[in-house]
């Protein structure tokens, strides 16, 4: 709701007014409060919605425009009050924002009332909705007969023994059995070896030539990490002209002799 004020100094919305004042465009000591409020009671019983309940002697005005025109009233009276009252000649700048301050703080608790009433009408229709629900009030019919299964027919003695001997005897332990499993085991020091020996007699190879022979993808593994052992050692050379290209491998030690005890061990 939209309430318009008519003042000496001022006619418009009331809200706007607030604003004149605080902008200093409105002097707020030519404004009288009373009037505005007594201005304000007498439009609401004289309208439709804010007719008097003669039972209750109540203004009948939603909660928001109520809570709107009281956080605007409070604000007004305390900006009068303050430029009634003496004040120092020095103030702090920060002593100006103090009625904003309190003002966003109405403006909270306007925003939890507002959710509150929503929370209210969301109750209000659920229980509308379970109000049309009837329950059941009787039960059975008396002719009705409710017979249970039973769970033991045909069940002879014998067959409770056997049940019994099945649930209590001792169950096997389950055995993962390896002895068809079999494992590669393949060295680095070794290949390190080999690949030493062959190397110096093949010359330029590619990674793709020298592992053609295998057969599983372990000693593929370990030919590749034997070839970065001979890398690290200054013993090979490795190239890739192109990405995802052929890794091309050249011997480079000369004929010099391979200390094992240098290469890495792995667990292959």
């Amino acid at each position: 709701m939209t309430y318009v004020v008519t003042t000496p100094s001022f006619s418009g919305p009331f809200q706007l007014l607030v604003e004149l004042i605080t902008r200093h465009e409105v002097d707020v000591r030519d404004v009288a409060i009373a009037p505005i409020v007594d201005e304000f009671v007498a439009t609401l019983r004289a309208t439709t919605d804010g007719a008097v309940d003669v039972a209750s002697d109540a203004v009948a005005i939603s909660v928001d425009e109520l809570s709107e025109f009281l956080l605007l009233a409070a604000v007004l009276v305390e900006m009068k009050s303050r430029s009634l009252l003496p004040r120092p000649d020095e103030f702090e700048p920060e002593e100006e924002f103090v009625g904003w301050q309190e003002r966003d703080v109405w403006l909270a608790r306007l925003l939890e009332l507002r959710t509150y009433g929503a929370l209210a009408d969301a109750l209000a229709s659920l229980l509308e909705r379970a109000g049309r629900a009837v329950a059941r009030v009787c039960g059975v019919e008396d002719d009705v007969v409710v017979t249970p299964p039973d769970l033991l027919a045909g069940v002879t003695p014998a067959d409770l023994a056997r049940a019994y001997v099945r649930g209590v005897e001792e169950k096997p332990v389950p055995v993962v059995r390896l002895h068809h499993v079999t494992v590669d085991a393949v060295s680095v020091a070794e290949t390190v070896v080999v690949l030493a020996q062959r190397l110096p007699s093949l010359g330029r190879v590619s990674f793709r030539a020298l592992t053609a022979g295998l057969s599983t993808r372990i000693e593929v593994i370990v030919h590749f990490l034997a070839l970065l052992e001979l890398c690290k050692l200054g013993h090979v050379s490795l190239g890739q002209g192109a990405t995802f290209g052929e890794v091309e491998i050249e011997w480079v030690a000369g004929d010099a002799g391979l200390d094992v005890g240098m290469v890495d061990t792995y667990e292959g």
